[in-house]
């Protein structure tokens, strides 16, 4: 989807179309989601507010409205479902889909790309773009080449001169710090990733030394995986005035634990990690996490678990995040075939 949260906002309130509009909030905050005619003036998301509005002193600032979100991206996914239902979702606003046989028979992708955008603006008023390729990552790529409201196809005879020409920072996976490494290997381009040996990005790159000299030659074995294993499950509150009192913060704990317990019962899902997220008004981060022998049972054991890394913070400056997270998951299998390993039995 396109700049969705803030696409999402002008739809819904016509009077912000074509303006120069974020997702957030405007005191000690952040940039949630910028629109393109804000992106226009450097604004981008994890931009602290006060950095977007002098760079665009005009600059409209909406509360989200993850809910609302939510059902959109509800409403996109019943649309994929009628093409296929090899769907691995990314995020709220990005998905993969495997159509290589799909539902209503058609042999073009490009054709099924172009159904899926019209179905989606028809249903909703906004715009997706989409990328067509071999696999998941060139796809990706291919995404994001003609952002927004149009799509790119990497044809399997096509690949090699595409990634040869293609800017290492827009390979995914590559984030700035990465860019910067890769240029001081004098590495610009996928020509000059291309040339470089496995042993040599290993030494640089560690383990995605591999992952960068497949991608250099268009390689990505992952399949479109509609059944991904949840590896975590968080729930955060962003404050639109930092807090620094111990009573509201400890309010907000209590909120967050009974949050994240509701999500991990829903999903049968029970914990042995639980971690702690604190995001400062100067931007700062502090994480802790504690494993436990058995997984939380219920929101008084998260709770617990939580005042205690609350107390292990480094500083009382104000807050503007408060996180909770769980994983190192037992599903329900698991957890009855631990539970029939200690059953009591008669000698």
């Amino acid at each position: 989807m396109d700049a969705f949260y803030a696409s999402v906002e002008a739809n819904d309130f016509p009077r912000l179309k074509n303006l120069p509009l974020c997702v957030g909030s405007k005191e000690r905050g952040v940039v949630v989601a910028a629109s393109y005619e804000a992106r226009k003036f450097g604004v981008h998301s994890a931009m602290p507010s006060k950095k977007a509005l002098e760079k665009c002193p005009n600059l409209i600032f909406v509360p989200p409205r993850f809910e609302r979100y939510k059902e959109i991206s509800r409403q996109i996914h019943s649309i994929f479902k009628d093409y296929t239902d090899l769907i691995e979702p990314l995020s709220l606003d990005e998905a993969y889909l495997d159509v290589t046989q799909n539902k209503k028979g058609i042999e073009s992708a490009n054709q099924i790309a172009r159904e899926i955008r019209a179905e989606i603006f028809k249903q909703t008023g906004l715009t997706a773009s989409a990328g067509i390729s071999v696999n998941k990552f060139l796809a990706k790529v291919a995404s994001d080449y003609r952002k927004p409201n149009g799509q790119k196809s990497i044809h399997p005879s096509q690949v090699l001169e595409f990634l040869e020409h293609l800017p290492i920072e827009r390979f995914y996976g590559v984030g700035k710090v990465t860019a910067n490494r890769m240029h001081e290997l004098h590495i610009f381009n996928g020509k000059d990733l291309r040339a470089r040996s496995l042993e040599e990005l290993t030494v640089n790159f560690g383990k995605s030394g591999l992952y960068f000299y497949n991608a250099a030659r268009g390689l990505h074995k992952a399949e479109v995986n509609p059944s991904r294993k949840t590896k975590s499950i968080g729930v955060e509150d962003t404050f639109y005035q930092a807090l620094d009192e111990e009573n509201s913060l400890h309010n907000e704990l209590q909120i967050l634990a009974q949050k994240l317990d509701e999500r991990t019962l829903k999903k049968s899902l029970r914990g042995k990690t639980l971690t702690l997220k604190i995001k400062y008004s100067d931007f700062t981060q502090f994480t802790r996490s504690r494993t436990a022998l058995d997984p939380y049972a219920d929101q008084k054991d998260i709770l617990n678990t939580a005042l205690h890394l609350w107390q292990l913070r480094p500083h009382d400056k104000p807050i503007r995040l408060l996180g909770l997270s769980l994983s190192n998951f037992q599903d329900k299998e698991t957890q009855v075939r631990f539970v029939q390993l200690i059953i009591p039995y008669d000698i």
